[in-house]
């Protein structure tokens, strides 16, 4: 049985199980007069649809009650079970058309990124041993995303009503472009997937044909939901909290302290891509976390470029380098 958590405000909170090290994903059920409503309802494995039965049984609903579903984002722990419930539902899914580009580029039939990413990679240095890895573990992700919802998408400057409520969508990026939180703003309450999480913080990836510029992306998006006045947040993963502002104001903090951390690693000698994320990182990590790793790391080197701190260039094998400017 999943855990659930009725908030009593409308919003009941369900624990939908995922890989180590997250181990959930929180999904939103919102009951109201136009039909229940799921914010992200985590990746789909046979596991899990067995685990919505359960829930579905424990707050007194059926699956064939969902009438609509809502994204946050395009990552498979978030998007997942959504064409699952619409065959049995026939309910709407509902995400930014951003992010709908985001599902085309990693699993639509024209990607490429089982063999882009793996380049981009290997011209930052890292070795065959994990870029071999790489097609395998992408294609682990295909069944947690089939079958494929159909979508709509959430108009932007709209509230859109979910439990008899008003949500206004707030868009931003960085974590993953076209990434949609929902603020209610007479009560200060906000759904906020990975934009803002209460303990670590979301992972920010340069991925190839995606955000080129990702880092400065997701440090716009928390200067923009510093406008919001909230008080209680509804994470994608760990537990509802209410020092928002003070997540918001640690997390820019934490990025700006990682690019010291970057440019003090070049202070001493020039450095590939992998170099850097194996320093910031270690190397004692499985290929899913190697992969945020790598990916997070360029996203900072990329910001560094961006405001003229380091410049990069191809050694003698060809392997993109970084150095101060």
């Amino acid at each position: 049985m999943p855990e659930i958590t009725d908030h009593h405000n409308g919003i009941i909170q369900v624990k939908i199980s995922m890989s180590f090290p997250l181990r959930w994903v929180n999904s939103y059920v919102l009951q109201g007069p136009e039909g229940l409503t799921i914010i992200d309802p985590g990746p789909h494995t046979p596991e899990n649809e067995e685990e919505w039965n359960r829930a579905f049984a424990e707050i007194g609903r059926t699956i064939s009650d969902v009438k609509h579903i809502v994204l946050t984002h395009h990552h498979p722990d978030h998007l997942g079970c959504s064409g699952w419930i619409q065959q049995q539902s026939g309910c709407k899914v509902w995400m930014s058309e951003r992010s709908y580009q985001e599902t085309r580029l990693m699993w639509g039939p024209d990607s490429t990124m089982n063999s882009d990413l793996p380049e981009l990679f290997r011209s930052h240095g890292m070795p065959a041993e994990w870029t071999d890895q790489l097609e395998v573990h992408m294609n682990s992700f295909v069944p947690q995303v089939t079958p494929s919802p159909e979508v709509s998408f959430i108009p932007m400057g709209q509230h859109l009503v979910m439990g008899g409520r008003e949500w206004m969508p707030v868009e931003t990026a960085g974590h993953a472009p076209g990434h949609v939180s929902f603020y209610h703003e007479e009560s200060g309450e906000i759904l906020c997937g990975d934009a803002v999480l209460p303990q670590i913080s979301p992972n920010v990836s340069l991925t190839p044909g995606s955000d080129p510029e990702p880092l400065q992306s997701f440090l716009k998006g928390l200067l923009k939901l510093k406008n919001l006045e909230v008080s209680t947040a509804y994470p994608g993963h760990r537990n509802p909290f209410k020092h928002f502002g003070e997540r918001l104001e640690a997390l820019l903090l934490h990025h700006e302290e990682r690019l010291v951390k970057i440019e003090q690693m070049l202070d001493s000698a020039p450095a590939t891509g992998f170099k850097l994320c194996v320093s910031l990182f270690s190397s004692k990590l499985g290929i899913h976390q190697m992969r945020f790793a790598m990916c997070e790391t360029l996203a900072h080197t990329r910001e560094l470029e961006r405001r003229g701190r380091v410049t990069s260039f191809r050694n003698k094998d060809d392997i993109i380098c970084y150095k101060m400017k």
